[in-house]
């Protein structure tokens, strides 16, 4: 009975390492491609995991592709691409200089640009989903344009903060203002998707949802005011410097980034948001942010995060779009999401003081969705209020706005008085 178990755990394992040697090769090339495009290697990461998805690897090597990606239990694949996130996710957490935020000019702009960042996306998204609820659903549900407006709202928190990283912007005011306000726009959103969610399940209980607004705000409060000064006294009894990180001090920090994405998830805002508040609690522990970025970044950004790209680029079929309307739609889609996001976001920072430089890198920044507001796309599908073609629409959509983000900073950030720097090759 043994035996059998074995052989088939290590087949398992065997196809396992093909396919994370797979996607870390197509990976590293085509993000090497994307930096002599003048894209953040992110770009090419996120094209990678659609180029080994069914719109082109399943489309030219249909038998391979299946028994490659389809054949057996995907299960390890998600998890590790779930722990990658949750680690990028601490990770800018901790990059960012979030003392800025102490200056109440800065705090001004934060409220306003998340508050628009999520109101005028989400007025246009559902608006979309209303008008094409008949023509492509086939038929009317309130969560549908619900879920299109969240999947605008929402702004790629791991993709931003990867091509801030590359840019150099981690530690300065206009990145601390625009990160700030990304991480409170997903905050309220996934708060926003829970309750969408149940009323998709038809487990919607607005008691249970005042319960859990209630739980997160106890979380966010006691982690900056009591959490926050027991993590730095553990951090400061290990003799650490800006290039050893102890051991025992690595190990400490996961179990409480895993431990803190065990409850965010509980909570109902999804377990990377836990990983980004122990960054944040530690932003400003220079020595063992440059120790971290020194002996454990590598690992999540070349073995953990492609992972997660190819797992959504694994569901994308961009054949479902095969006729002239559905491209229509798909562009109108595109249309209303950059006004939304960029427009709304260069608004509030104008009205929040800052300069018109400033607002158009803020509102290119929020513009930035990269695959994270799949996460609302994917659980729409799975509940069957998305159907496939809109789902293909949304990546689309995911994509050009990333791809706009690198050249809207080579073109305003020299205007805006930052210098254009190449940070870290994440």
């Amino acid at each position: 009975m043994h035996q059998p178990l074995a052989a088939s755990a290590e087949a398992l394992l065997l196809h396992t390492l093909l396919q994370l040697s797979l996607i870390m090769l197509a990976a590293r090339l085509a993000g090497h491609l994307a930096r002599r495009l003048g894209q953040p290697r992110v770009v090419g990461e996120i094209m990678a995991g659609l180029l080994l998805g069914p719109s082109l690897f399943g489309l030219l090597a249909p038998d391979l592709f299946h028994w490659l990606f389809r054949s057996r239990d995907g299960t390890a694949l998600t998890i590790m691409s779930q722990i990658g996130l949750i680690m990028l996710m601490f990770q800018v957490g901790l990059e960012f200089d979030f003392g800025q935020l102490g200056e109440g000019r800065n705090r001004r702009a934060v409220i306003l640009v998340t508050a628009s960042g999520m109101v005028l996306p989400f007025a246009l998204g559902s608006a979309w989903g209303l008008a094409s609820a008949v023509p492509l659903r086939s038929g009317e549900s309130l969560a549908y344009p619900l879920f299109l407006g969240l999947a605008l709202a929402i702004t790629a928190v791991p993709v931003l903060g990867r091509i801030m990283m590359e840019y150099a912007l981690t530690r300065t005011r206009l990145g601390v203002i625009t990160i700030a306000a990304a991480a409170a726009n997903d905050a309220l959103g996934w708060v926003l998707l829970a309750l969408v969610s149940a009323a998709a399940s038809q487990h919607l209980s607005f008691a249970a949802m005042a319960e859990t607004t209630g739980w997160l705000l106890a979380y966010g409060l006691s982690s900056w005011f009591l959490v926050r000064r027991i993590l730095v006294l553990i951090v400061r009894r290990f003799d650490h410097g800006t290039d050893a990180l102890p051991q025992d001090l690595l190990a400490i920090l996961l179990i409480i980034v895993f431990s803190s994405a065990m409850l965010t998830s509980r909570l109902g805002i999804f377990a990377i948001f836990g990983g980004f508040m122990v960054g944040v609690l530690l932003h400003d522990q220079a020595d063992l942010v440059e120790a971290w970025k020194q002996k454990a970044a590598d690992l999540v950004t070349v073995f953990f995060l492609p992972i997660y790209f190819t797992y959504t680029g694994l569901r994308t079929d961009l054949g479902a779009l095969d006729s002239g309307v559905l491209w229509s739609w798909c562009g109108a889609l595109i249309l209303l999401a950059v006004v939304g996001k960029f427009g709304g976001c260069y608004l509030a920072a104008r009205l929040a003081g800052l300069p018109p430089g400033d607002a158009r890198n803020i509102g290119i920044l929020m513009n930035t969705r990269g695959l994270m507001e799949l996460v609302v796309a994917n659980l729409g599908y799975d509940l069957g209020v998305i159907p496939r073609e809109v789902f293909t629409m949304l990546v689309l959509m995911a994509l050009v706005s990333t791809l706009m983000t690198a050249p809207g900073l080579k073109l305003w950030l020299p205007a805006s008085g930052h210098r254009l720097l190449a940070g870290r090759d994440a």
